[in-house]
């Protein structure tokens, strides 16, 4: 290979319109040449419209105008998730972003609210959370440059339209140079002295050609299954759900500052509370549920009038076995499906694009770069399946079939040796480059009722009284923090409220 200066990404969307852009805007003045190829008659997934807080980065990253995205994409702001129904029925609890409380005596927080607890004490988790409280009380406010408080800093994400998101990309992306191919792939030629991919060839006759290629064309795998068979692990032994529908309905009188996931008979459903719309979805699993008797369900359990019918996904949850292989690399759903449990879709299109960027070669594929970033890549999503599989497993309901049968699924060894450490005295390790930190494990083992049997031996130093004094602090300093927030509604109406949407006739999504 004579040097790879061609970058070809086969599909649109949120995952080839993220990538397009960072590539366009990051290796602008390179020397690289980056096509996308996208069909105005293949429809995208686009129910990732809840995000966590490293999208901000990104922004930052794309030097993109935060109000400025937040009206062009019909977005609202994010400090956690709200699980309902998961531990029990008539159960709530929040996943909130940010960290509990300040560490003291060189240990985390969470050790000294189960002293706390243990020894009597009646302070919820809830109240030393700064983005738990906004949620809770509906209020939210960016961070100021002047905010001098002693607490960690308030950490927030988006929920958006992910159509109005891939636009907004597309735009940013062609302004950097970005060149847009409309056309289906229907064939792809392989090198046949190494099997690398040479170009692939559009409906209309045209052939394309790259050095490089980013398989951005979801499920389907164009390049990385279909032509290279990569190969894929089924994950469905500990995350049974197969199916989702997706619909919109009409926005919420108040426009909460977080998304809501209830648990169903035989699933979840999740509410993403946008500017001009409420989105909605049915994520289940097909062997204890109908996709007729779903979407009765989810139809009747929306917060308002639907604007559309539901439109159905199908899916396996896993990973496939090589996201980069030859001279290809799978983003998106091309690389992998994990339920959007916990907004994690656009993330890993996300941290994708980061590693590729840094690991992308000059001259030629590295076997040794490729293996790093395979490796890489399955670190990341066992790390974030355990996760999902801790919601599934950590739970006191039996009241149906699919809830017996999750009770009964055999955890992961990796997320069976996190659990048996916070069980034996509250550790939670989290190494550098897991998504979920110390404080979101705390937070779900102790929303769904995973309680340790002891604590750090740090945790014990200070004595009962000034313990108490100190928590009685830190939670006073949360409550006046969130107390001079403004409605989640009110700030967006100052700052950045989005034009209204015109009105859409009734469609499928």
């Amino acid at each position: 290979m004579q040097g790879i200066k061609r970058i070809l990404i086969v599909g649109g969307g949120t995952a080839g319109w993220m990538t397009a852009a960072a590539f366009g805007k990051l290796l602008a003045g390179a020397g690289y040449t980056i096509e996308l190829i996208e069909s105005d008659e293949i429809g995208t997934v686009g129910v990732g419209e809840a995000t966590i807080p490293p999208i901000v980065d990104f922004n930052r990253t794309m030097q993109i105008d935060e109000t400025d995205f937040i009206r062009s994409t019909q977005a609202s702001f994010k400090l956690a998730i709200e699980f309902v129904d998961w531990t029990r029925l008539g159960h709530s609890y929040i996943h909130p972003f940010g960290a509990y409380g300040v560490p003291m005596q060189g240990v985390y927080f969470h050790h000294f609210w189960l002293r706390h607890r243990a020894q009597g004490g009646t302070l919820s988790h809830d109240l030393f959370n700064s983005s738990t409280m906004a949620a809770r009380a509906g209020r939210f406010a960016r961070p100021g440059p002047n905010d001098r408080s002693p607490l960690p800093p308030l950490a927030y994400a988006y929920h958006f339209d992910a159509g109005l998101y891939a636009a907004f990309l597309r735009r940013l992306a062609e302004a950097s140079g970005v060149r847009r191919l409309e056309g289906k792939v229907v064939d792809v030629k392989l090198r046949g002295e190494d099997g690398f991919i040479e170009s692939v060839t559009l409906n209309d006759g045209r052939v394309v050609a790259a050095d490089f290629f980013i398989d951005c064309s979801g499920f389907r795998g164009l390049l990385i299954e279909q032509a290279l068979h990569a190969g894929y692990e089924d994950w469905r032994e500990w995350l049974p759900c197969d199916r989702a529908l997706a619909v919109p309905c009409e926005r919420m009188p108040a426009t909460t500052p977080f998304t809501r996931s209830t648990a169903r008979e035989s699933g979840w459903q999740w509410r993403i509370p946008l500017q001009h719309r409420t989105g909605n979805g049915y994520v289940y699993c097909s062997e204890y549920l109908g996709d007729d008797q779903a979407a009765s369900q989810l139809l009747s359990r929306l917060d308002g009038a639907t604007s559309a019918t539901p439109r159905p996904l199908r899916f396996i949850a896993g990973r496939r076995k090589e996201c980069w292989k030859n001279n290809c690399v799978a983003i998106g759903l091309a690389s992998g499906f994990l339920e959007p449990l916990e907004s994690t879709s656009i993330h890993l299109i996300q941290t994708a694009i980061a590693k590729l960027l840094f690991m992308l070669p000059r001259e030629r594929v590295d076997p040794a770069v490729v293996q790093k970033y395979n490796d890489m890549l399955r670190i990341e999503l066992e790390e974030i399946r355990d996760f999902l599989v801790l919601h599934y497993t950590a739970t006191e309901r039996d009241d149906t079939p699919f809830w017996r049968h999750c009770r009964a699924i055999r955890k992961p060894d990796s997320l069976q040796q996190r659990w048996e450490m916070y069980q034996s005295n509250a550790v939670i390790l989290a190494p550098p480059g897991d998504l979920f930190r110390e404080s979101s494990w705390f937070a779900v083992f102790t929303g769904q009722g995973v309680l340790p049997r002891s604590w750090h031996p740090a945790a014990d130093i200070p004595a009962g009284e000034e313990l108490e004094r100190r928590l009685q602090l830190i939670s006073g300093d949360v409550q006046k923090r969130v107390q001079a927030f403004p409605t989640h509604d009110e700030y967006i109406r100052a700052n950045c409220a989005a034009p209204p949407m015109p009105a859409m006739p009734m469609k499928a999504m």
